[in-house]
């Protein structure tokens, strides 16, 4: 068997993700300058797969934009009305390529994987002499409830649960189906029906269930554990995550400096990483490097801004005048920051911090902070925050103190914004909020204060 198509599954409305959802489909959420789609994509192309289908549905025109200029260009496939999950979007795919693939890859959009787990994948299914193959992942710090989880043995798929209390690995979302497997796809349950007694699975054709049919019907399928880096990108923390990832496994890959012949470092500048500078890019004065740097075209470090550690700033971004970027930080295209500003997490194009605000977290796109704008990130006890996702409670097991701003809103100055909260898109925090709880979409709060206005002067103190 030889592998030379694949379907990128990008039609989910991923309102888990809330509020970065809003304005785009989720695998076109860019991480370290590039959509999640987009680099799954030239993975692929990398690995020799000619011919890929994209799936989509809500939030088509952002994927779209994702892949434009993507040579050679995918297949875009919407998923038939009338029909949900990842099972009934891989059918639509794998229908839509040309002529009768022999096998295919089906991968979820909002992985952010290294290419070595997809290459592993496409190893092991074409050597073995199986139907299927799973992409597997130890569950780590993540709780078993909030994933569907794999029983795995010998290299095996053994079984595959819905969301269960106990459980060690879970699937990874990248699969492969020889053509005498995709019957399953489409002979799909139209739910998980391996849940515990209690357990309610949404009525959703979901992939998961497929393989829980082959085994059901004798098949063996493959388990290939993931062993690169590896995120589902499901929750706004997983973004922080993800791009912490990625940037780590970029500076694994560099072997020296790439300067553009245009680029300029100042001879002042303390520079304790590699440089990976585009055209025009610059690191100025008193600058400090504390990591490895990617600066896009135009993009500069200027006036004694700090970097903690390794980051990425895309074309035109800005950290100026005493700024501080901590460790794996990332600014899209255009993104600034100016003087006093700190920041910790991801930026999206053309957001602004402008000057003197501590933010942490995940920046929307042109989102606009007042000065003087603080994010909480610890409580009092030092416990992480449980976050409202679809109407449930959950508790993140790294960064659920960030907080996350969805695009287009704004901020006035000295707002407060607590440990774990969510800002929804096209939404402001007016002057002087302490901000305690999420902000929906499109919503405005502001502050009313009371004042007391008395005479006074020197005869209220004795003359």
């Amino acid at each position: 068997m030889k592998l030379r198509a694949a379907v990128i599954l990008a039609a989910g409305e991923g309102s888990r993700l809330w509020p970065f959802n809003e304005v785009r489909q989720k695998c076109a959420f860019p991480i370290a300058g590039v959509p999640l789609v987009r680099r799954l994509a030239e993975d692929l192309v990398r690995l020799g797969v000619g011919e890929v289908a994209v799936v989509v549905g809500p939030g088509e025109a952002s994927v779209r934009h994702a892949l434009h200029g993507l040579v050679p260009q995918p297949l875009i496939v919407r998923q038939p009305a009338g029909t949900t999950g990842s099972a009934s979007a891989a059918v639509a795919g794998i229908g839509a390529l040309p002529g009768e693939p022999e096998a295919v890859l089906i991968l979820h959009g909002d992985l952010c994987t290294s290419p070595d787990n997809l290459r592993a994948l496409v190893d092991a299914a074409e050597a073995a002499d199986c139907q299927a193959a799973a992409l597997v992942q130890p569950l780590g710090a993540e709780r078993s409830g909030d994933w569907i989880c794999a029983a795995t043995s010998g290299g095996r798929l053994e079984g595959v649960w819905g969301h269960p209390r106990g459980g060690s690995q879970r699937l990874a979302g990248a699969y492969v189906f020889r053509q005498d497997a995709f019957a399953a796809l489409r002979d799909n349950p139209g739910l998980v029906t391996g849940v515990e007694v209690g357990g309610m699975p949404p009525l959703e054709a979901d992939l998961a269930a497929s393989l829980q049919l082959l085994l059901d019907d004798g098949v063996e399928v493959l388990a290939v554990e993931a062993t690169g880096f590896h995120v589902d990108v499901d929750r706004p923390w997983h973004l922080l995550e993800a791009n912490a990832r990625l940037l780590e496994h970029l500076s694994s890959q560099l072997e020296g400096d790439r300067i553009h012949p245009t680029a300029r470092v100042d001879d002042s500048a303390e520079v304790k990483g590699r440089l990976m500078l585009g055209p025009g890019a610059c690191v100025g004065r008193r600058c400090v490097v504390g990591g490895d740097l990617w600066l896009g075209a135009g993009a500069s470090v200027t006036n004694g801004a700090i970097l903690k550690g390794r980051a990425h700033l895309g074309p035109e971004a800005v950290v100026r005048d005493h700024a501080l970027l901590g460790e794996n930080g990332s600014l899209g295209r255009a993104a600034l920051m100016g003087h006093g500003a700190e920041m910790d997490g991801v930026v999206l194009e053309r957001a602004y911090l402008y000057h003197y605000c501590e933010i942490s977290g995940v920046v929307g796109a042109a989102v606009d902070f007042g000065a003087a704008t603080v994010c909480g990130t610890l409580r009092f006890d030092d416990a992480n925050p449980a976050h409202l996702v679809k109407g449930r409670r959950e508790v993140p097991p790294s960064d659920g103190g960030c907080s996350f701003f969805g695009d287009y809103s704004r901020t006035g100055v000295n707002s407060i914004i607590m440990p774990g909260v969510k800002v929804g898109i096209y939404s402001c925090v007016g002057p002087g909020v302490l901000l305690k709880e999420d902000l929906p979409n499109r919503t405005l709060v502001q502050v009313h204060q009371e004042l007391e206005t008395k005479p006074w002067g020197p005869d209220r103190y004795g003359w």
